[in-house]
């Protein structure tokens, strides 16, 4: 891992199209500007967690629901 250190106002470059901004430093928090491409998704891990969680939810959800929440376009066949 790298790790640099940097003051408010300064900068990271992360390849030729992604750069960090560090905007403000209180205490034992950074509060940090990306600048992206809207092609590249930029997450928090926790948000990136709960979607995960939500989504393997939602694929455990009786098919009638999944229906009705617009994840199949028709019900399976039960025999």
């Amino acid at each position: 891992m790298l790790v640099l250190t940097r003051k408010s106002g300064q900068k990271l470059l992360l390849g030729p199209d992604i750069t960090l901004v560090v905007l403000e430093v209180n205490g034992d928090r950074v509060k940090v500007g990306v600048e992206a491409p809207r092609s590249i998704k930029v997450m928090r891990p926790e948000v990136l967690q709960e979607l995960a969680e939500e989504n393997r939810l939602a694929a455990q959800a009786p098919p009638e629901l999944r229906l009705l929440l617009g994840g199949l376009e028709e019900p399976p066949v039960i025999a």
